[in-house]
């Protein structure tokens, strides 16, 4: 097969040109007409400019024009660079400037949301000059060291950095042997696009002769998923650790039809592994390691009933071509079962930040194992070996860490709070509060008290929400150790109790929720004007919270409907209207 991604979707495409390649609620595509779709748009690029190694902007809504405008960016000898809908917008047009691309691609609900500016905005459907191109692939010199797509994740600088892949790195991804055992027939495009797992979901079927099954857009919820593996017969699919978890705890038996599940990104709980496998022993749970930087996944293990629970979740072995060390700070293996720094080398291994030489050479530094010129990538993460191969996360060296399955650089979010007016410092630590990790942020005043609430609303329009704090604390230091070094361990407790005024509930359907709110957010005492959301809550614990609802109180809310209604006055109010109903 051919070593460039869109060049292998177009044998596959000749190899089975009337089998499903995307099915969603909305549309089922061929790779016919897959592939005579994305080389249309290519045309269309090709004529507006594009190059070869030009990155082209996506802005998509979650649907099959998604995939159209992957395949067409490759086709059309540019890279892919997914722009997620749900970062703020100065955020999106700081990616886009950045990057240096002078057209996106997007849809009619994402116009009406707002876009980037930049040169040219192209609608992937509906525009007549796409219908009209040739449904043959445009003539393009692009090899496989040239970029295939690049994503953007969180940057110790204050703003993002763009991980830039290979077509090879992409290709070897999606023909790794580990995916021959049909159980990636259907794969869930479940993933939001501007996220690395969304290439797994993508070009391991779309390679392979198996078809895409979009999730549709919005907010995810249990019921919502059930739904979609019924309908389109899924067989396999991703779902970060933390979210496994939520399933594994709320309804364990979603994954009975379902072949294989493919969980990482964060420590996976051995308990949720043993719940889904007790709920569906059919099925093959395959825990991941891997990094962005390093195109996508670096590690696996399957898992399979009868499973015994361990202390941990083993990540496993590398993938074919894979390079892995386990080093100290001198560069030395450690001995097998001691922690030390882990490093990734050979097959998939990014060129590096996407205009940012400087951080690339800090990243991606000489390989002293391997032959001259070969580079390894310091992942931040605390590792160990086993004596026969097998990884096991231990934590993070630097101050990365994970929210959500994001990797987050806590300067970025530094950085965005020390903009804010009146203040000197500012640090920002994660808390496992048994809720899962949430962020607290720490502020140092140069004179007057802050303004909290100005304060959050200043990181949420520079911020995913994802990163936006928990917790705001006011101290008048930070603490530092003998080196001068931040003490994170002499940092206050932090409240995660809203900062508005406490009101208690005025009927038994207020109090039910205000203690629903409380255990699900790992709270003492929540005030029927608290927001679910300012208390911490975020998409995982808004599925727990409405599961929790749902089995206590009787009543099914959806999840949009608490985004409209967070608070718990508000939610009392649908509930109390729908048991009157």
């Amino acid at each position: 097969m051919s070593r460039l991604v869109h060049e292998g979707f177009a044998e596959q495409a000749a190899r089975t040109p009337d089998a499903v390649a995307v099915r969603s609620d909305e549309a089922v595509l061929t790779y016919r007409e897959l592939d005579e779709q994305a080389n249309r748009l290519a045309h269309h690029l090709v004529d507006l400019g594009v190059e070869p190694g030009a990155p082209v902007a996506v802005l998509l809504e979650r649907s099959a024009q998604v995939v159209v405008a992957l395949l067409a960016t490759l086709k059309a000898g540019g890279t892919y660079l997914p722009v997620h809908s749900g970062y703020p917008a100065d955020r999106r047009q700081w990616i886009v400037e950045q990057s240096g691309t002078k057209i996106l691609l997007t849809d009619a609900a994402m116009t009406r949301r707002g876009l980037p500016d930049v040169g040219r905005t192209v609608l992937v459907a509906g525009e007549p000059a796409i219908a009209g191109a040739p449904a043959t692939p445009p003539e393009v010199a692009v090899g496989e060291d040239d970029l295939a797509y690049v994503m953007y994740t969180s940057g110790s600088t204050g703003h993002p950095k763009g991980v830039a892949v290979r077509h090879g790195g992409a290709v070897d991804l999606a023909l790794d042997p580990c995916w021959d055992t049909g159980n990636h027939e259907r794969v869930s495009l479940l993933a939001p696009i501007a996220f690395d797992v969304s290439l797994y979901e993508m070009l391991v079927p779309l390679l392979r002769g198996g078809s895409v099954a979009v999730f549709p857009d919005g907010p995810f919820d249990i019921g919502r998923l059930r739904t979609h593996i019924t309908t389109h017969g899924v067989t396999s699919l991703h779902l970060t650790a933390g979210l496994f978890r939520v399933v594994a705890e709320e309804a364990p038996d979603t994954f009975l039809t379902v072949r294989e599940v493919l969980t990482g990104g964060d420590v996976i709980a051995p308990g949720a592994v043993d719940r889904v496998l007790r709920a569906c022993p059919g099925l093959v749970v395959r825990a991941l390691y891997g990094t962005t930087e390093a195109t996508v996944f670096s590690t696996h293990a399957t898992l399979t009933a009868p499973y015994r629970p361990g202390i941990t979740v083993s990540s496993g072995r590398v993938f074919d071509g894979v390079e892995l060390y386990v080093l100290d700070e001198r560069l030395d293996r450690v001995p097998p079962g001691a922690v030390g720094e882990l490093y990734l080398a050979g097959r998939g291994l990014a060129k590096g930040y996407l205009g940012r030489p400087d951080l690339t050479a800090e990243a991606f530094v000489a390989d002293p194992f391997g032959e001259d010129g070969e580079r390894m990538y310091r992942t931040g993460d605390l590792a160990r070996l086993s004596a026969d191969g097998e990884l096991e996360f231990a934590g993070r060296a630097t101050d990365l860490v994970k929210i959500l399955g994001f990797r987050v650089e806590l300067a970025e979010i530094e950085s965005v709070l020390t903009r804010f007016p009146g203040l000197a410092h500012a640090a920002v630590v994660a808390h496992d509060t048994g809720a899962g990790d949430r962020l607290a942020a720490y502020v140092v005043p140069e004179n007057d008290e802050p303004d909290l609430t100005a304060l959050r609303e200043h990181v949420r329009e520079a911020l995913p929400e994802y990163m936006v704090p928990a917790a705001f604390t006011v101290i008048g230091r930070l603490p530092l150790t003998p080196n001068g070094k931040l003490d994170r361990s002499a940092l206050p407790v932090p409240d995660f109790r809203s900062e508005t005024a406490y009101r208690a509930p005025a009927n038994p359907t207020e109090e039910a929720i205000c203690q629903i709110f409380a255990q699900v957010l790992g709270l003492h005492e929540v005030g029927v004007e608290d927001d679910f959301f300012d208390l911490g809550g975020h998409s995982l614990l808004a599925m727990r919270l409405l599961n929790r609802i749902r089995a206590e109180v009787g009543v099914e809310v959806q999840i949009r409907t608490l985004f409209n209604t967070p608070t718990v006055a508000g939610l009392a109010e649908v509930v109390a209207a729908r048991q009157a109903a």
